[in-house]
Parts: C-alpha cells; structure tokens; sequence
C-alpha cells in the first residue's frame, strides 16, 4: 500500500521527495557519512527531581543526557542520526554555517527521519566557538523533554585554560511527582511562553564542579529552554564574557545581569577564587524567584592566573557586510488572529498567535509560505526589525551571521551572531553578508512564538 509513511521512506532513500509533494528534486542527495559518529535519538528515564526516575525524556547518545559533541574547525565531521524515537525527527546545527542541506529543517532542507530511520550529516565547520544542536521537527515536545546538546568546536590557537565546563541550561516542565505534564497553556504561548517548574544545568538542580583554585575556567553556556529568558551573574570570582553566540567578542566585559534567550550562548573566563573551598555562584537574577544554576569549587594551591594575560580568541572567517551597498528589508513581528494552523507531521500546537511581516508560518506543512525575502549571494542586507509586540524575542537566523547595529531601546556591543534579542517596542538593523545559498528559517527561539506563527524562511541565490 502507497502510504504517506512509505512515500516518505522511499524519499529519503532517493534523497528527494517525490509523487506530488510539490518538493522533488528540492534536497538533492544526502551526504555519505563515511566513518561517521553514530548518534541515537531515543527515550530515556531521568534523574533530575528527588522524586525517582522522571518517565518520558529524550536524549541522543547512551548517557541520560545528551553528549557534547567536539569537532575542529576546518575539519570534516560526520554523523549518522539513528531514530529510536516513535515520531519522526531531525537535527538542526544550530549557529554553524554550514551546507543548506544539513540544516535539518523538514520540507526546506531534507525529509523527517522517521522512527527506525537514520539520516547521514557530514559537513566541515568553518567557525569555532560554542553551538548546539536539536531537532527541528515537534520541537517543543522534543525540546522541552531533552533532546538537546550542545557542540563544542575547537581552534588549535585558542588559548590555553587550566579547565573548562560545559553547561546546558534549560528548564522541565514536571508535576510534583517529577513526571512530565503539559508543555504548553495556550494564554502562555500568547504571552512571554509557557515556564517550566524545575530548573537545571546538565540535567542536575544547581550541580557544582570542581576547579584549580586561581585557576582560569573557559565556561561554556548554551540557553536551551523552550521559554526561559536569563539575566545571568557569577557572586564569588571575577568572570568576563570572552565571546557571544559562538563568535569572540571585540572587548571583553563584566557579566553582569547579561540577558540572554532560548538559543544564545556564552563563552566566559572565570578567575577561580584563591582559597580551597571557596566556592563561585552562577545565577539567573531575572523576575521575581532569583535562582543558582551552577556553582564551581576551587581546589588545591592557587595557581594565581591572572585574567588580564589571556590572550584572544582567534577571530572567525566571517564577512564583513558593505553598508555602503547595503538592501534594506523590512521585519516586523506582530501578534496574529488567523485561522488555526492544519496538524502537520511534526505537529501543531492547534493556534496561531504571532506572525512576521504578518504572516503566520503555515506550520510543518508540504507547502510552506514564500520566502520573506530573496537575496543574491554575496550581496549586503539589512533586516530592519521592529517589535511593536509586548514581550521579548529571541530571532535566530539559520545558516548565516548577522552584526547587529542601531538600537533605539538599547547599546549595541559590536559582535557578529545568529541570535538576537529584541525588546519590546524595539527597532534594530542586523546587516549581514548573504554568503551561503540556500532557504534559511528566521524564527522566534521561544518556541510556542516559533510554532504558533513567529517563523519565516529567507532565500540566498
């Protein structure tokens, strides 16, 4: 029998859909993946509440929680995704620029990967710096029970750090039990996001980790919630941000009460203290219920490093944009009242609140909107985007890097990056080079926004 299951499989096999899905010949072949890594994606039983086993998670890989997963910039990588999962999904590389066909996003860049399906993903990492990966298909459902790691790559030149911590930030939504309950309230999606109830970093309540006393620690942060928006703070050692959303920043600053969104990363260097047993605080001191996330304990002998003589982070190989010959486009985020979205493979959350340039995305469907906009592959642009809206958005773009520019609502350092946080009734240009073809998704990071109309595709040519 000619099912929707079975078309699908035989179009992953060819690489193409086909047979009037209005898509064939879109995706082209898939990339071998040679000796490449296998990572599973699967249920899992949980530790994260004094409850017992929280029921229903999902991670990729063998441990509870998903691997961090190390690759050297220039270098080829590979993976072959196995789905153990009963749900189609995909990985999305979230903040690399990489080949448009590896950008794991249903209809615009390959097919689901079906439970009992693999999909091969290889491509060679042009940037180093912190990025993390997820799927891009039910991605609240997936998002929000785990599935969710971050990468790590790595530049031979980068200084040297006496360690380095990797942490996964994110939020559960768990009953008192410590089991899963609703990810969503639809009155939430239409406002800032529906919370979780526990709060985590690598899958542990406030863990805490041990480092050489005196010593430098590189720090790596990735805010992988669903919703959560953080103003973060160390108490206890001095810590500057060193880089921003996988790219090195100009100057370094104070973390200091630095918000950050669903997508964005940080690099930090954290001075221990001198003391054995003293002991630094990581916290999110935003909203009313102030939380410690991490908390890092010096050991042994002061090795008494000194911030000030660590040297740079090697900058990226990324395009400077032309302002003199830039296109402006214009993005405005809006609320929306359209019709409920059609249930998709990937799933719908049944609403539609918000849009961009008003339009709702039409969900995971066969026929996606148009693009927002085409541009030419190499040319400058500048997304001029306004948010008349009341809450705060996180904007990830796919595939490319953006320098944010002209705030009226607040200062810009200058930085390269692929997500930006937008304040309410802000406007602010991010003009970038338009250097890698493809259809790049440009979306809200709080994802009931993104699944309930927030998200939109551009075109490079």
């Amino acid at each position: 029998m000619l099912t929707r299951r079975t078309l699908m499989k035989g179009a992953l096999a060819a690489g193409a859909y086909a047979g009037g899905l209005g898509l064939a010949g879109r995706f082209g072949g898939v990339a071998s993946a040679g000796a490449a890594m296998p990572l599973v994606a699967r249920r899992t039983e949980a530790l994260i509440t004094d409850k017992g086993p929280t029921k229903g998670a999902m991670t990729y890989g063998e441990a509870e929680i998903p691997p961090v997963l190390r690759m050297r910039r220039g270098t080829p990588f590979a993976l072959r995704l196995d789905n153990r999962l009963d749900e189609p999904t995909t990985i999305h590389w979230h903040g690399l620029r990489i080949d448009n066909r590896m950008d794991g996003v249903p209809f615009l860049t390959q097919p689901y990967v079906y439970g009992g399906d693999g999909f091969d993903y290889a491509f060679t990492p042009p940037d180093a710096g912190t990025f993390w990966y997820h799927p891009h298909c039910n991605t609240l459902e997936q998002i929000g029970r785990g599935l969710a790691g971050l990468v790590v790559v790595e530049d031979p030149t980068d200084p040297a750090f006496d360690a380095e911590i990797v942490l996964n930030l994110r939020d559960w939504r768990l009953g008192g039990d410590g089991q899963f309950i609703a990810q969503f309230k639809p009155r939430d999606a239409a406002r800032a996001g529906t919370f979780g109830t526990v709060r985590t970093a690598n899958w542990r309540q406030s863990p805490q980790y041990d480092a050489p006393a005196g010593g430098l620690v590189r720090l790596r942060l990735a805010a992988t919630d669903v919703t959560r928006i953080l103003a973060l703070s160390v108490e206890g050692a001095e810590t500057l941000v060193i880089a921003a959303d996988g790219n090195p920043v100009a100057e370094r600053f104070a973390l200091d009460h630095l918000m950050i969104g669903p997508g964005q990363r940080l690099d930090l260097v954290l001075r221990m203290p001198d003391t054995e047993g003293a002991v630094a605080a990581l916290k999110d001191l935003r909203g009313t219920k102030p939380a410690t996330l991490a908390t890092f304990r010096a050991t042994g002998a002061s090795l008494k490093r000194n911030v000030a003589d660590l040297p740079a982070l090697a900058a990226n190989p990324l395009p400077e944009p032309d302002l003199s010959a830039a296109t402006e486009l214009p993005f405005i985020l809006s609320a929306s009242a359209e019709e409920r979205p059609k249930d998709g493979i990937c799933g719908s959350l049944g609403y539609n609140f918000w849009a961009i340039n008003k339009v709702p995305w039409a969900d995971d469907t066969g026929d996606p909107t148009a693009p927002l906009a085409e541009m030419k592959a190499g040319k400058t642009y500048i997304f001029n985007v306004e948010n008349p809206t009341p809450q705060v958005h996180p904007l990830h773009l796919h595939g490319l890097v953006f320098r944010p520019m002209n705030s009226n609502k607040q200062a810009i350092r200058p930085h390269f990056s692929d997500t930006y946080l937008i304040l309410p009734d802000e406007k602010v240009q991010l003009a970038l080079v338009a250097d890698n073809p493809g259809d790049w998704v440009f979306h809200c990071h709080i994802i009931e926004h993104q699944k309930t109309g927030m998200t939109s595709y551009v075109r490079v040519t």
